[in-house]
């Protein structure tokens, strides 16, 4: 029996229960003591990334998360059963299952064959948990796994976020309508109304709002305490209550005379205000965790594939590579895969970026997740489950939406004695105004106003929530931003180096010009079938797919120097001036002008020089306003490639680019990286999509791959364009550049808030409702101000991108 898990194991946990970002690094800081187990908490995403070195270590982290009073997120797998006996099998099978790393529950029903696995997401894949049964001796098909079983969750997350919603927001239309009428009381006191409520409809009226409205806010102190921290509910349920029982006190000594002198107002206020901002933050938090959803939408249930002889509809779990699968007009393709048969134009928007239709055809490398707008296509599948693009891009963006920026890591040293602090603030304002005025109400009110005012949640909100919208709307323009450490350096680029072929030329040549006739250059394309050469397949493609061509003979190919044989009685040769010298073939001075940097091949037909072909790896036509735009922005623009100098310094020089490196070798790309870096104040970055790019890509401060390249250049990248547009790299850096200014504002604002807001509400120039109002609008200006990165756009036109993310097959 083979086990899948290797160490250590990567987890992507969701939680639920945090009520501020001190949750969040309470849950870290207690996950991080265990042995062999590495955690990050996201409050904004309300997901854990866990790292452990082994599988025995999972039961300690759930163990560790249950005690401390939250909850985790499982999957959910569904098997057919076949082969069992009787109910001695289902009990044998459901003990095994029970018994494997990660798994939660097991319930194997003997009656209806099946077997309900639920585990921790990422801990064991469909087909590890198929292998398993098997092992036993039973047949197991999935029914219900891991790409729908993830977007059941999906959907379950949803519906319970949304049941949350509308009870949060019953009880703020209650608790609000309950505070309204002691609104008259705070506006007696201020001597604008003529009389009181009476003290006993005050008491009636804040009770259900203290303790049925704000029990949250008692739950999330209980839960702090008992793990020996304090957030933000320990100082909302201190400051309201002190103002409660203390009204409580006075109405219980003074009875009616207490009318005019209670602050059951005050705490009723504080809980409505603060439970509004909590909901219009839940909003908010959901609207900036869009990205991911909108992704995991993209992945069908289903998929139309070819078995038994005829077309039947699987779960998408079961596409297995090399199957051959049938997608109509208007269905998403299932998985990556190729075109087999037909032609249609796909929708690529969400994955690349690209607004337009793609056509594709025959040969053609499509993407699962696209929709096909016009034909019926036949594809074979060559990519599933976890391997294919669209689960490497959600990985890729939730990897990114888990880190923390250096930033952050200041902020939770300062929110880890935020709250002590404030406490230890409160407390000392509330002895200093009694001494000085001898009224404990006055001084109550200004320590309240201290404890409700102070922000703990918009400190622990401010870096993740511009993180997570960032990278989600650079990741819906086909931008996927691989970590937070890229967002911090790709505004400080201030140099860039191309890899010359596929990055701003097409990457493949073609035939720029021919000086001989069209019957000369058909004789040629003839001799060239008998080569793969790209040159000799340029050839054959200027000629044109419907022109009939002989079949050549006597063909001999002479390394280095070019191919010559027999075609329809005629004595051809093609290569470079070498070869005609070989065969005694003159050729003239005229003959030999460059080609503007386009490599030249001659063809000699019976003996005679015919024609000059200038072969040419063309510009990207989107190349010139690429480079443009980064000039604009004072970023210097450098090109490097193994060819020869001729062709790389026409480019260079056509495209006004800094300089130019030519005839480097792949492992010469590195020096030349370190060489550029070393005379550059500001960071290098390296753009490229070959295999023999990724030691440069790893090397430069950013390595930006191609989506057209390579997967290893993908993989080594800190940030891969999906779309082969160069005017993508100066998006890059806009919205890297836009995020991390995003987080800066943020943090402004955060401090500010507090900064300000905690003397004056000690000084007594700000009342607790005022408090109250100041810290729900610290943390819905922090998410509103992260939202506003939704309204990015690219600068890049969305015109149809030449070749893109379609791989070369």
């Amino acid at each position: 029996m083979t086990t899948h898990l290797q160490s250590p194991i990567h987890l992507q946990l969701p939680l639920s229960g945090m009520s501020c970002a001190n949750c969040a690094g309470r849950i870290a800081t207690s996950l991080n003591k265990l042995d062999g187990v590495s955690a990050t908490v996201n409050f904004a995403l309300e997901q854990a990334a866990i790292e452990l070195a082994s599988p025995d270590r999972l039961p300690m982290v759930l163990d560790s998360i249950k005690s401390q009073g939250y909850d985790y997120g499982s999957d959910t797998f569904l098997f057919q059963i076949t082969g069992m006996t009787c109910a001695g099998c289902s009990a044998r099978l459901n003990k095994m299952l029970a018994a494997l790393p990660g798994v939660i529950s097991a319930d194997v029903n003997f009656s209806l064959e099946q077997a309900r696995i639920v585990l921790v997401p990422g801990m064991q894949t469909p087909a590890a948990l198929r292998e398993q049964i098997e092992a036993l001796g039973f047949g197991a098909q999935l029914a219900q796994g891991s790409a729908s079983g993830r977007r059941q969750q999906l959907l379950e997350r949803e519906a319970q976020e949304a049941a949350s919603a509308r009870q949060a927001q019953t009880r703020v239309i209650v608790s609000a309508l309950l505070t309204l009428p002691l609104l008259v009381g705070m506006l007696a006191m201020a001597g604008l109304f003529p009389w009181h409520l009476p003290a006993w409809l005050e008491l009636l009226l804040a009770t259900p709002v203290q303790f049925w409205i704000g029990a949250r806010f008692y739950r999330g102190a209980w839960l702090a305490i008992k793990n020996r921290t304090a957030n933000m509910d320990v100082l909302v349920a201190t400051g309201t209550s002190a103002a409660y029982f203390y009204s409580l006190y006075l109405l219980l000594t003074l009875g009616m005379a207490a009318s005019g002198k209670l602050y059951f107002e005050a705490s009723a206020i504080i809980i409505t205000l603060i439970s509004l901002g909590k909901l219009l933050e839940a909003r908010a938090r959901r609207s900036t965790q869009s990205a991911i959803r909108e992704l995991m939408a993209l992945r069908p249930e289903t998929a139309t594939v070819w078995r038994s002889e005829r077309w039947q509809s699987v779960a998408i779990d079961e596409v297995l590579r090399g199957d051959r699968l049938r997608v109509l007009v208007g269905e998403r393709v299932p998985v990556d895969g190729k075109i087999v048969s037909g032609a249609s134009e796909l929708d690529e928007s969400i994955l690349t970026g690209e607004s337009l239709p793609v056509p594709r055809r025959a040969g053609d490398k499509v993407l699962g997740g696209a929709i096909n707008r016009s034909g019926v296509l036949e594809i074979e599948a060559t990519t599933v489950g976890e391997d294919s693009s669209l689960s490497k891009i959600i990985a890729l963006v939730e990897s990114a939406q888990m880190g923390k920026a250096p930033l952050q890591q200041l902020v939770d040293k300062v929110s880890a004695v935020f709250v002590p602090v404030v406490m230890a603030i409160a407390l000392f304002t509330l002895l200093v105004w009694y001494a000085i005025s001898n009224d404990f109400g006055q001084a109550l009110l200004a320590a309240v106003a201290v404890l409700v005012i102070a922000c703990p949640c918009a400190l622990g909100l401010a870096t993740p929530a511009a993180i997570v919208t960032g990278t989600g709307v650079a990741a819906r323009h086909g931008i996927l931003i691989k970590d937070v450490d890229t967002l911090q350096k790709a505004h400080a680029i201030k140099a860039l180096i191309f890899d010359k072929t596929g990055t701003l030329t097409q990457g493949k040549p073609v035939l720029a010009s021919w000086s001989g006739n069209d019957e000369q250059l058909r004789l040629a394309a003839a001799l060239q079938q008998a080569s793969e050469h790209p040159l000799a397949l340029a050839m054959r493609e200027a000629v044109g797919s419907g022109v009939a061509l002989p079949q050549p003979e006597a063909v001999e190919v002479r390394v280095g120097a070019g191919i010559v044989g027999q075609v329809a009685g005629h004595s051809v040769a093609i290569g470079n001036g070498s070869l005609l010298a070989q065969l005694g073939i003159e050729v003239t001075q005229q003959e030999q002008q460059p080609a503007d940097g386009a490599t030249r091949v001659w063809v000699a037909i019976d003996g005679a020089v015919a024609g000059i072909a200038a072969l040419a790896d063309t510009l990207r036509p989107e190349s010139p306003e690429a480079i443009a735009t980064l000039r604009q922005r004072g970023i210097a623009s450098w090109l490097v490639s193994g060819d020869a100098p001729a062709p790389v310094a026409h480019i260079a020089a056509k495209l006004g680019l800094d300089g130019a490196f030519d005839s480097v070798l792949p492992a010469g790309k590195v020096e030349k990286v370190e060489a550029l870096r070393a005379q550059t104040r500001g960071l290098v970055a390296m753009v490229g999509d070959g295999v023999n790019d990724a030691p440069a890509l790893a090397a430069a401060d950013v390595g930006i791959a191609m989506g057209s390249g390579s997967d290893v250049a993908m993989e080594t990248a800190s940030i891969t364009l999906m779309r082969s547009d160069p005017r993508l790299v100066a998006d890059a850096i806009d919205i890297s550049a836009a995020t991390w200014r995003t987080i800066q504002q943020n943090l402004f604002w955060a401090f500010v808030f507090n900064i300000i807001g905690i003397p004056l509400a000690a000084l007594g120039y700000l009342s607790p409702e005022l408090a109250g109002a100041a810290m729900a609008l610290s943390s819905i200006t922090v998410l509103s101000n992260s939202l506003l990165l939704k309204r990015w756009q690219p600068r890049a036109a969305h015109g149809p991108a030449s070749n893109p993310i379609s791989k070369e097959a």
